[in-house]
C-alpha cells in the first residue's frame, strides 16, 4: 500500500486532482510519472510488462523536492494488480522527506505569488501540453499499477489534462470587487490572495518550467502514511489540505488540520444510488448503469453503488442489464484491447466484494449472473448482477467498490428518494425517468453533490466535482474550484 503527497506553493493557479485520479485512496502501488529527466543521478530500478519500452524519463521511483529528485533510506515495492508481478522499489519517504518538502515549498511561495497571472497561465498551458504529448507513456504507467484497460487509463490522462488547460484559462480570471459603502469618504475593496503552501495530489509538472521548489513529490508506503499525513497537516507553513480518499481517513487529517484550523478540501467516499423510475427509457438506463457501474471495474468514487428500479420495469431492466453484462463486459488483463474489466487492486478488494455477495445470498438475494472470483487471477472478480435486494444487506449499506450491482426494488418515488438519502455520505446520484416534473422534484431532493439524470457520466472540468453529508468538503474543477485556493481579503479605504 502506498501513498503519494504533493506540496505546492499555492497561488491562484492551484490545479485540484481530476476526479478520476485518486492518488490518496487507499492502493496498492504509487508509481511516479514526470516529463523530465532527472537533474541528479536517480537509477531507475525495475520494472515489469506494460512499462517496458518507456523513457526513464517517465518513471521514477524517488521523491522530488526543490527541483531535485530525493532518495530515502528504505523502499517499498509496487506490483501489478493483474500478474502479481513486481513493478518497482520506490522511496518510502517519511516525516523529515515530509518537512524538508513543506519549507522548499514555503520558500518557494515566497517568491512564486509574485509572479504574474500571465506568466502562470504559461506555465500550466506547457504542463497541458506535455501531458498530451506524453499521454499514451502515462496511461501505460496507469494500467501497469492500477491494472486498468488501458483505453480508461487514456482517458484519465486526457480527462487530467484537461483540469490543466481549464485552470490555465481561469488563472487570468480571479477578479475582486470595489464595494460602495454608506460613508462617502470610504472605499472598500475585496482582494484575493493564494491561500500558501497546500498539500495536494496532482501529475508531476518539472519539464513545464514550473520554479524548484513550488512543486513537490512525497511518495510512501501505507506503513508511512499515517505519520507523513499528520506531519503536513499539523505543520504550521501549510495552509491547505486536498485529500481524496476514504470518509475514515478524511475525519482523522481533518482532526490533525483542526488544530491549525488550515483550510481543507476533502473527496471523501461515496454511495451512489441509480434510481430507475417506470417512466423511464429502459434501454437508456441500462447503457447508464453500464458506464455508471462498471467503468474501472467498479473502482471509482461516483461509481453507482445501488441500483433502486420501480416495481413496473424491474424485471426489463433486470434481464436487460444481465444481458449487457454477460455481452459487452470482458475481464481480463488492462493491456489486452478486448479487456473491459481489469483486476481489482488487490486481494483485500476482491475480499470485500466476495463478502458482500455472500451476505446478499444469505439473505435472500439472487445471482443474476457472476457472483464469484473470476480464474484470470486471483485479483480478479466476475460483474456481478444481484436482484431480490433488500436494505438490511451489507451491499446496500456500504460503497463496496466493486463489480458488484444489486438491484433494489421500489413502488413509489417517495421512497426511493428515502433509500437514497438514508446513507451518511452523499457524492453522486442518478436516475432515470421521462417525467419532466418528477425530474425537477428528484434532482432538488437527492442529498448528494451531484446529479446525472438520464446520464451515467457526469464528470467535467467545466462543472464542480464535490459531495455533501461524509461525501466531503469544498469543490473541484468549475469556476468555483479555485476559489478553494484562495482567500478573500477586506481592504477599507478611507479619507477619500
Amino acid at each position: 500500500m502506498a501513498t503519494c503527497f504533493r506540496l505546492r506553493g499555492c497561488l491562484t493557479l492551484h490545479l485540484p486532482t481530476a476526479p478520476a485520479i485518486r492518488g490518496l485512496r487507499p492502493r496498492a502501488d504509487c508509481l511516479v510519472a514526470t516529463t523530465r529527466p532527472s537533474p541528479g543521478p536517480a537509477p531507475i530500478r525495475r520494472y515489469a510488462r506494460g512499462t517496458e519500452g518507456l523513457s526513464s524519463a517517465l518513471l521514477r521511483t524517488d521523491g522530488f523536492v526543490g527541483g531535485r529528485w530525493l532518495s530515502a533510506a528504505s523502499t517499498f515495492p509496487v506490483y501489478d494488480p493483474a500478474s502479481g508481478a513486481e513493478l518497482g522499489l520506490v522511496a518510502d519517504c517519511g516525516v523529515s522527506e515530509a518537512r524538508a518538502a513543506v519549507r522548499a515549498a514555503y520558500e518557494a511561495f515566497c517568491t512564486w505569488k509574485g509572479v504574474s497571472a500571465k506568466e502562470r497561465s504559461s506555465f500550466l498551458r506547457k504542463w497541458y501540453d506535455l501531458m498530451i504529448q506524453n499521454k499514451d507513456d502515462l496511461a501505460k504507467i496507469i494500467t501497469a499499477e492500477s491494472g486498468k484497460p488501458l483505453k480508461e487509463a487514456q482517458g484519465e490522462i486526457l480527462y487530467s489534462a484537461n483540469f490543466l488547460e481549464w485552470f490555465s484559462e481561469e488563472a487570468r480570471r480571479v477578479y475582486g470587487d470595489v464595494i460602495y459603502t454608506p460613508a462617502k469618504e470610504r472605499r472598500a475593496l475585496v482582494l484575493k490572495q493564494p491561500v500558501g503552501v497546500a498539500a495536494v495530489i496532482t501529475p508531476l509538472a518539472n519539464q513545464a518550467g514550473i520554479p524548484p521548489g513550488v512543486y513537490n513529490v512525497i511518495p510512501c508506503s501505507q506503513k508511512k502514511a499515517m505519520e507523513v499525513g499528520e506531519a503536513l497537516c499539523t505543520d504550521p507553513l501549510v495552509s491547505k489540505i486536498s485529500f481524496t480518499g476514504s470518509t475514515a481517513t478524511g475525519k482523522v487529517l481533518l482532526h490533525h488540520a483542526a488544530n491549525s484550523v488550515k483550510r481543507v478540501s476533502m473527496e471523501l467516499g461515496g454511495h451512489a444510488p441509480f434510481i430507475v423510475f417506470d417512466s423511464a427509457n429502459v434501454d437508456q438506463a441500462v447503457a447508464g448503469a453500464m458506464v455508471s457501474k462498471f467503468r474501472n471495474s467498479g473502482q471509482t468514487c461516483v461509481c453507482s453503488n445501488r441500483f433502486l428500479v420501480q416495481r413496473g420495469i424491474h424485471d426489463s431492466f433486470v434481464k436487460k442489464f444481465a444481458e449487457a453484462i454477460k455481452t459487452n463486459l470482458c475481464v481480463g488483463n488492462g493491456f489486452e484491447e478486448r479487456t473491459t474489466q481489469g483486476p481489482l487492486i488487490n486481494e483485500k478488494a476482491v475480499e470485500k466484494v466476495e463478502k458482500h455477495v455472500i451476505d446478499a445470498i444469505s439473505k435472500g438475494a439472487t445471482v443474476v449472473t457472476g457472483g464469484k472470483r473470476h480464474q484470470v487471477g486471483k485479483n480478479f472478480f466476475e460483474p456481478t448482477l444481484l436482484s431480490n435486494v433488500t436494505q438490511d444487506m451489507l451491499c446496500s449499506r456500504e460503497e463496496t467498490f466493486g463489480p458488484l450491482a444489486p438491484v433494489i426494488k421500489f413502488d413509489t418515488e417517495e421512497e426511493a428518494v428515502a433509500i437514497a438519502n438514508a446513507a451518511n455520505v452523499g457524492l453522486a446520484g442518478y436516475f432515470y425517468s421521462q417525467d419532466l416534473a418528477q425530474i425537477w422534484r428528484v434532482a432538488e431532493q437527492l442529498e448528494v453533490g451531484m446529479v446525472g439524470v438520464n446520464e451515467g457520466l457526469i464528470s467535467s472540468v467545466e462543472c464542480p466535482f464535490g459531495g455533501v453529508k461524509q461525501s466531503g468538503l469544498g469543490r473541484e474543477g468549475s469556476k468555483y474550484g479555485i476559489d478553494e485556493y484562495l482567500e478573500l481579503k477586506y481592504v477599507c479605504f478611507g479619507g477619500l
